[in-house]
Protein backbone atom coordinates (compact mmCIF):
# COMPACT_ATOMS: atom_id res chain seq x y z
CA UNK A 1 0.00 0.00 0.00
CA UNK A 2 1.12 3.54 -0.62
CA UNK A 3 1.17 6.15 2.11
CA UNK A 4 -2.30 7.39 1.14
CA UNK A 5 -3.81 3.93 1.67
CA UNK A 6 -4.32 3.08 -2.01
CA UNK A 7 -2.85 -0.01 -3.59
CA UNK A 8 0.58 0.71 -5.03
CA UNK A 9 1.09 0.15 -8.74
CA UNK A 10 3.06 -3.03 -9.40
CA UNK A 11 6.55 -2.61 -10.82
CA UNK A 12 5.73 -4.94 -13.71
CA UNK A 13 2.29 -5.36 -15.21
CA UNK A 14 1.44 -8.72 -16.79
CA UNK A 15 -1.64 -9.46 -18.89
CA UNK A 16 -2.79 -12.73 -20.45
CA UNK A 17 -3.21 -12.86 -24.22
CA UNK A 18 -6.07 -14.90 -25.69
CA UNK A 19 -3.99 -15.46 -28.84
CA UNK A 20 -1.20 -17.81 -29.76
CA UNK A 21 2.35 -16.67 -29.14
CA UNK A 22 3.04 -15.85 -32.80
CA UNK A 23 -0.31 -14.09 -33.22
CA UNK A 24 0.32 -11.99 -30.11
CA UNK A 25 3.71 -10.83 -31.41
CA UNK A 26 2.23 -10.07 -34.86
CA UNK A 27 -0.72 -8.19 -33.36
CA UNK A 28 1.56 -6.06 -31.19
CA UNK A 29 3.71 -5.03 -34.12
CA UNK A 30 0.53 -4.22 -36.11
CA UNK A 31 -0.89 -2.13 -33.26
CA UNK A 32 2.36 -0.20 -32.90
CA UNK A 33 2.27 0.65 -36.60
CA UNK A 34 -1.46 1.47 -36.60
CA UNK A 35 -0.98 3.89 -33.71
CA UNK A 36 1.80 5.76 -35.46
CA UNK A 37 4.55 4.65 -33.12
CA UNK A 38 7.98 3.51 -34.14
CA UNK A 39 9.08 -0.08 -33.71
CA UNK A 40 12.79 -0.07 -32.92
CA UNK A 41 13.46 -3.80 -32.50
CA UNK A 42 11.91 -7.22 -32.11
CA UNK A 43 14.29 -9.52 -30.27
CA UNK A 44 13.53 -13.22 -30.40
CA UNK A 45 15.31 -14.26 -27.23
CA UNK A 46 14.50 -17.94 -27.72
CA UNK A 47 16.14 -17.93 -31.14
CA UNK A 48 19.19 -16.19 -29.68
CA UNK A 49 19.40 -18.80 -26.91
CA UNK A 50 19.21 -21.58 -29.49
CA UNK A 51 22.18 -20.11 -31.39
CA UNK A 52 24.15 -20.62 -28.17
CA UNK A 53 22.94 -24.23 -27.92
CA UNK A 54 20.47 -23.41 -25.13
CA UNK A 55 16.70 -23.70 -24.87
CA UNK A 56 14.33 -21.01 -23.65
CA UNK A 57 10.56 -20.76 -23.65
CA UNK A 58 9.08 -18.60 -26.40
CA UNK A 59 10.26 -15.12 -25.42
CA UNK A 60 10.18 -12.00 -27.58
CA UNK A 61 11.04 -8.45 -26.49
CA UNK A 62 9.55 -5.63 -28.57
CA UNK A 63 11.08 -2.14 -28.27
CA UNK A 64 8.95 0.71 -29.50
CA UNK A 65 7.88 4.24 -28.81
CA UNK A 66 7.27 7.71 -30.05
CA UNK A 67 10.25 10.04 -30.30
CA UNK A 68 7.80 12.95 -29.82
CA UNK A 69 6.69 11.47 -26.49
CA UNK A 70 9.98 10.02 -25.24
CA UNK A 71 12.42 12.78 -26.15
CA UNK A 72 11.09 15.29 -23.56
CA UNK A 73 11.33 12.54 -20.92
CA UNK A 74 14.98 11.85 -21.78
CA UNK A 75 15.76 15.58 -22.03
CA UNK A 76 14.47 16.08 -18.48
CA UNK A 77 15.99 12.88 -17.09
CA UNK A 78 18.85 11.56 -19.26
CA UNK A 79 19.04 8.24 -17.37
CA UNK A 80 15.45 7.51 -18.43
CA UNK A 81 17.05 6.39 -21.68
CA UNK A 82 17.90 3.18 -19.79
CA UNK A 83 14.16 2.36 -19.87
CA UNK A 84 13.29 3.98 -23.19
CA UNK A 85 12.20 3.09 -25.74
CA UNK A 86 9.36 1.28 -24.07
CA UNK A 87 9.50 -2.51 -24.01
CA UNK A 88 6.87 -5.24 -24.04
CA UNK A 89 7.89 -8.79 -23.25
CA UNK A 90 5.75 -11.53 -24.78
CA UNK A 91 6.46 -14.90 -23.21
CA UNK A 92 5.04 -18.39 -22.93
CA UNK A 93 4.27 -19.63 -19.43
CA UNK A 94 2.57 -22.99 -18.74
CA UNK A 95 0.35 -22.90 -21.81
CA UNK A 96 -0.46 -19.19 -21.52
CA UNK A 97 0.90 -16.30 -23.51
CA UNK A 98 1.78 -13.42 -21.22
CA UNK A 99 2.43 -9.78 -22.02
CA UNK A 100 4.57 -7.89 -19.49
CA UNK A 101 5.96 -4.38 -19.22
CA UNK A 102 7.36 -1.99 -16.65
CA UNK A 103 4.59 0.17 -15.19
CA UNK A 104 4.88 3.80 -16.35
CA UNK A 105 4.52 4.98 -12.75
CA UNK A 106 7.58 2.94 -11.84
CA UNK A 107 9.61 4.56 -14.60
CA UNK A 108 8.37 7.98 -13.49
CA UNK A 109 9.30 7.29 -9.87
CA UNK A 110 12.69 5.82 -10.81
CA UNK A 111 13.69 9.01 -12.63
CA UNK A 112 11.66 11.48 -10.55
CA UNK A 113 9.60 12.52 -13.56
CA UNK A 114 6.81 15.03 -13.25
CA UNK A 115 3.26 13.68 -13.63
CA UNK A 116 3.14 15.32 -17.08
CA UNK A 117 6.27 13.51 -18.25
CA UNK A 118 5.15 10.21 -16.73
CA UNK A 119 1.86 10.57 -18.59
CA UNK A 120 3.83 10.53 -21.87
CA UNK A 121 4.63 6.86 -21.13
CA UNK A 122 1.09 5.84 -20.18
CA UNK A 123 0.05 4.83 -23.70
CA UNK A 124 1.57 1.40 -23.10
CA UNK A 125 -1.46 0.51 -20.95
CA UNK A 126 -4.14 1.04 -23.61
CA UNK A 127 -1.85 -0.48 -26.24
CA UNK A 128 -1.47 -3.72 -24.28
CA UNK A 129 -5.18 -3.67 -23.37
CA UNK A 130 -5.94 -3.66 -27.11
CA UNK A 131 -3.35 -6.38 -27.62
CA UNK A 132 -5.01 -8.78 -25.17
CA UNK A 133 -8.63 -7.88 -26.00
CA UNK A 134 -10.73 -10.71 -27.43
Amino acid sequence: MSSDGTAAEPAVITKISPRSFADTVARLTDLISERGMRQFAVIDQRAEAQTAGLDLRDTVLVLFGSPAAGTPVMAAAPLAALDLPLKVLIWADDGQVKVSYTAPGQIGARYQLSPELTARLAGIGPLTDALVAH
